[in-house]
């Protein structure tokens, strides 16, 4: 199927972060666009305003005859839904076009400059400050993104089609998908195991997706990865290289070493060394654009950050609250040693709710060490999502295992409560399920109390 040849798109799904991109795309092309989620939420809304149709019961009668015609419709479901949904099996049954979110993506980017970001962790924020680089040095791109911008406060960028931004998702392989012109790779740590198997066949899958870079692209990879490109690091002997770095006011202040010319006093504003890493990638891949090295420079210095990825939530002296989507050992990790970094010597709160019983499972070790590093934890009941309980793989069980003396396993409906009592210097929220929808109620709480 031709994208030209689609005139009605519906999706099963509709609200996801990755699918609602999609939905504006095909609505501001003015294709007609419907859909089907299992709940409201700010993305369902914000899609209703644009004038798509969405429902929320499974239900076949709900769909509109409109979307009923095999003929120039093309239907778009998220792996997430399961295999007896009722209006995906009509679907099935009636010779309509299926596709997973990433084949739609792969057949909207293939004609583009396609920019694709893979890695275990930092696929979201990097295309984030890739697209925000290329938007303000003026180049004609679309972006979909896997998180809120706070630059466009959306997960879509339309300023023109001749070139694109994508995250290359390693999840159920979508990135095997696509054929990027220029692609990163930022990390390949041990994950999505319960599709995988094995941290063997999850770095196989992405030397798959090396090799799907179109003839004569380029790959940027994370100096000490086992992929052959070009590198990125800080101190050391890669390609782009960030040198004499030192922390002033809360950002990071650096030379940035390329291969051509050294860019001397660049500014940085969001926290952590794995976003400065992101921001160094994100920099480099915007060069194959022909973007002004100086341009992009003043605009890596204006990026604000994604929602939910170490987002100041409350930042005064006597309390500082950020919140993050961190949902795995590594991702902790980074945001323990970036708290630490930028406020030193605070006592700090960590409210973690786990995400997926099966990487609770594979994980649980690294978890525990992770956690065990902040002061205080508070651990919230594991966040299932699409999966069914494996049995003896609860919180309370991670909790054990964590080497640390204050810690608690807390209901939500008692969070605030508890992290009041608690009076914390620093409070951290982490995690990939609906803690996000918290976060608002924590603050106007703890802002109360200032």
């Amino acid at each position: 199927m031709d994208l030209k040849d689609i005139h009605n798109v519906y999706f099963i799904g509709i609200g996801g972060i990755g699918m609602s991109a999609l939905a504006k795309y095909f609505k501001l092309i003015e294709k007609n666009v419907a859909g089907y989620d299992k709940t409201q939420s700010p993305l369902t809304r914000e899609l209703s305003s644009m004038g798509i149709a969405i429902h929320y019961e499974d239900d076949w009668a709900l769909v509109s005859s409109t979307y009923k015609n095999p003929e120039h419709t093309l239907i778009v479901y998220t792996p997430a839904v399961p295999e007896e949904h009722e209006e995906l099996s009509h679907f099935s049954e009636n010779g309509f076009e299926i596709k997973k979110r990433s084949e739609v993506l792969g057949m909207i980017t293939k004609d583009t400059f396609c920019f694709a970001v893979a890695g275990t962790h930092g696929k979201t924020t990097t295309s984030s400050i890739l697209a925000h680089l290329l938007k303000e040095t003026g180049t004609p791109l679309t972006a979909f993104l896997g998180g809120i911008s706070e630059d466009f406060n959306s997960n879509f960028l339309f300023e023109g089609t001749e070139y694109s931004v994508v995250e290359a998702d390693e999840f159920d392989r979508s990135f095997l998908r696509l054929t990027p012109d220029v692609a990163c790779v930022t990390s390949m740590d041990a994950d999505h195991l319960d599709i995988y198997g094995s941290s063997d066949a999850l770095k196989k899958s992405f030397n798959d997706f090396v090799k799907r870079i179109k003839p004569n692209g380029k790959l940027f990879v994370r100096k000490g990865l086992p992929l052959d490109g070009i590198t990125y690091g800080i101190e050391d002997d890669s390609d782009y290289c960030i040198r004499h770095l030192k922390i002033e006011h809360g950002a990071y202040i650096f030379d940035l070493e390329t291969p051509e010319i050294t860019l001397k006093k660049v500014r940085f504003n969001k926290p952590g060394k794995h976003n400065l890493l992101n921001g160094l990638v994100a920099f480099a891949m915007a060069i194959q654009a022909g973007s002004p090295l100086n341009r992009l420079a003043k605009a890596l210095e204006t990026f604000k950050g994604v929602q939910r990825r170490f987002s100041y939530k409350i930042k005064e002296d006597n309390l500082v609250f950020i919140d993050d989507y961190a949902h795995h050992p590594t991702e902790i990790n980074a945001i323990y040693d970036a708290i630490s970094e930028m406020h030193p010597n605070k006592e700090i709160l960590a409210v973690f709710q786990p995400h997926l019983y099966s990487r609770t499972k594979d994980f649980v070790e690294d978890f525990a060490l992770s956690l065990a590093k902040f002061d205080k934890v508070l651990l919230l009941d594991i966040y299932p999502a699409r999966e069914k309980p494996i049995k003896g793989v609860t919180s309370e069980w991670l909790l054990n295992k964590i080497n640390n003396s204050n810690k608690k396993l807390i209901l939500k409906e008692h969070l605030i409560d508890e992290i009041k009592r608690q009076n914390p210097e620093v409070l951290v929220t982490m995690g990939a399920g609906d803690i996000g929808l918290e976060v608002a109620h924590i603050k106007r709480e703890l802002e109360n109390e200032i």
